[in-house]
């Protein structure tokens, strides 16, 4: 998922209702229709932007409420390449000996850019994207207890989206796979971070039918047969589905979680998504591993986590004189 605040909020990639550009207004009803949330978005103010990852995250309005869009250029893939080299629009900018530069302006239908809208946003909504700058701390199983379990606990952060998709009340469609087990069964679906184009930047999450495992910090080896059932068939499933193997995916939890119900991350090992890094990304096969040697290793152990500088969490640790 993309980067996520820390501190438990619940992934608004998820939650948000993923609009096209053009026009299209089909839905349930109730929902925002494409027309109605895009064409009617009133800017704010740009809370990041980058132009190497070719996206813009916009604060704004919707009818009155407080919304956020996120704007990402799609990427050009082998299937349409001919057809934007031969029927683009060609404007020369500069030639000089070997080198020469235009501005191609394809056909409508291959210059699409993935639109996610989330409204109404919440101010966790709108910090989780606003560039700010990041701390790192240091977890002991004492400072969980004492600071993190408690915060976790004093929050309402809701995971009905979560269970939405675990009832098959919604995206039932987008479910690749499902282990239905209530003990070591679990879902995969495609993130939204993952337009499904192409196997370079593919992304998919596991989401355990259990909720009584918050994060890693729970886990125990009483977890072994869950998370060798969730690495065995998520891999399995992933091939079957989009001949992708195992050598070929990072397979990983992050700590903290952007919210708080288990669930695993199978990305390509070609696309470096948010939260890879070493300060926040677990393999999956490590933590067997470690569980394998250490029956309480995740409870027991110092893990080390990102926060931004605007978390509550981050100002719980600073009370406590821990940052």
């Amino acid at each position: 998922m993309a980067a996520s605040q820390n501190g438990g909020v619940s992934d608004p990639q998820n939650e948000a209702k993923r609009l096209k550009t053009d026009g299209n207004d089909a839905g349930e009803a109730g929902e925002l229709t494409a027309e109605s949330s895009i064409s009617g978005f009133e800017v704010g103010r740009i809370l990041r932007e980058s132009a190497r990852e070719k996206n813009i995250f916009v604060h704004g309005k919707i009818n009155d409420q407080e919304a956020v869009i996120i704007l990402e250029k799609t990427p050009i893939t082998q299937d349409v390449l001919q057809e934007m080299l031969k029927n683009s629009t060609r404007m020369l900018e500069m030639r000089n000996d070997i080198y020469s530069t235009y501005q191609l302006r394809p056909p409508p239908h291959l210059n699409g850019v993935k639109t996610t809208v989330i409204c109404p946003a919440t101010e966790k909504h709108v910090k989780k994207y606003l560039r700010q700058e990041m701390f790192l701390i240091e977890e002991t199983e004492e400072d969980y207890q004492s600071i993190t379990l408690p915060y976790i606990n004093s929050q309402s952060f809701s995971l009905q989206w979560v269970y939405n998709i675990l009832e098959k009340k919604a995206e039932a469609d987008r479910i690749v796979f499902e282990d239905p087990d209530p003990g070591v069964g679990f879902v995969v679906l495609p993130d939204f971070k993952w337009d499904q184009k192409q196997l370079d930047d593919l992304y998919l999450i596991a989401i355990v039918h259990r909720k009584d495992v918050k994060s890693l910090r729970d886990l125990t080896c009483d977890h072994l047969p869950l998370l060798r059932n969730v690495r065995e068939k998520g891999l399995d499933a992933i091939m079957k589905r989009y001949s992708v193997p195992a050598s070929k995916l990072r397979v990983m939890l992050h700590y903290q979680p952007s919210y708080y119900h288990l669930h695993v991350h199978f990305i390509s090992l070609d696309y470096e998504a948010p939260g890879c890094g070493v300060e926040r990304a677990h393999l999956l096969a490590d933590v067997i591993q470690n569980l394998q040697d250490e029956p309480e290793y995740y409870r027991k152990h110092t893990l080390t986590f990102p926060i931004r500088a605007d978390d509550t969490l981050l100002t719980k640790f600073r009370e406590a004189g821990r940052v």
